[in-house]
């Protein structure tokens, strides 16, 4: 059985836990909870849980370094498993896509992403899969404040949505393959219940 890490970025801590950025953590909590598991041993400078999905299993990571290093927690589990990056999957939050969107995507460039930069910086390569939970860009224009406020009630519901869309296109991507997956999920929108 072939082994996928798939690792949902975000930060430590009740002070983070609900907010947008944590988008990776809350997406693998829900899968997790999904399969009847939990993501709770200690491992690779985070929290780890294993399931099954599309005949592949799955090493769920949640890294607890804070999201602009990531990147120590990612590599510490790949080399363990002994994994090319072709078996990670990364899971995280996505300004320049709006609240709503779920996307897969294969490589490219970090976005300004601090999780995806940290990833990027210590594995010295980028083609790896990422799975992108739209969270739109601050009205305001302030980024940071965006990223780290916490999800309104009504976006949390259209997150519930999203997160299904998320676990159906994961599942599919791992039985079938991503280019299918990218072209019967990449353009859903989850707004509306």
């Amino acid at each position: 059985m072939n082994t996928t890490i798939i690792a949902g970025l975000g930060n430590p801590g009740p002070t983070y836990q609900w907010t947008r950025h944590n988008a990776g953590f809350l997406f693998l909590e829900r899968l997790a909870e999904a399969a009847g598991g939990s993501i709770t041993k200690k491992n690779f400078s985070g929290l780890t849980g294993e399931m099954t999905c599309g005949g592949q299993r799955l090493i769920l990571l949640k890294p607890q370094t804070f999201m602009n290093l990531s990147g120590k927690s990612v590599v510490q589990a790949l080399q363990f498993h002994k994994l090319p990056l072709s078996q990670l999957i990364v899971v995280h939050d996505e300004l320049d896509l709006p609240v709503g969107a779920i996307r897969f995507k294969n490589g490219g460039g970090h976005g300004g992403h601090n999780g995806l930069r940290s990833i990027m910086e210590l594995t010295g390569k980028s083609d790896f899969i990422r799975l992108r939970i739209g969270i739109g860009k601050s009205p305001f224009g302030d980024t940071t404040a965006h990223v780290l406020g916490n999800i309104p009630p009504d976006q949390m519901e259209i997150l519930s949505r999203v997160f299904e869309g998320g676990r159906e296109m994961l599942e599919l991507m791992l039985s079938e393959g991503l280019p299918k997956s990218m072209s019967l999920f990449n353009n859903r929108n989850y707004l509306e219940g």
